[in-house]
């Protein structure tokens, strides 16, 4: 019964994380810029996305140890790859004012 408790825990932290990165990279592709004038939306967009990415590779992270010790199946890595693809894709091609 413990076995089953750790597992839920640690698929319940990667869900909380996936949450977070996908919170941040969700920001990342709602900043727009409002016109010629505004220059911060690059930057912005581009930190949106990096946090994402970083929040999110911390959540691979958790996923390969879960995935290796057998607790977690190796779907587990595919909101992880989703979200860190298009993270990366946001910040190359940020808006440019």
């Amino acid at each position: 019964m413990r076995a089953h408790a750790a597992t839920a825990a640690w698929a319940a932290a990667l869900v909380g994380l996936h949450a977070l990165a996908g919170f941040f990279v969700l920001g990342a592709w709602l900043t727009a810029s409002e016109g010629p004038w505004d220059r911060t939306v690059t930057g912005t967009a581009r930190l949106m996305a990096g946090l994402g990415l970083a929040v999110e590779l911390m959540a691979l992270a958790g996923t390969a140890a879960g995935v290796n010790t057998g607790r977690l199946g190796r779907w587990w890595y595919a909101p992880a790859a989703v979200l860190v693809a298009v993270a990366v894709v946001r910040m190359v091609f940020a808006p440019q004012p």
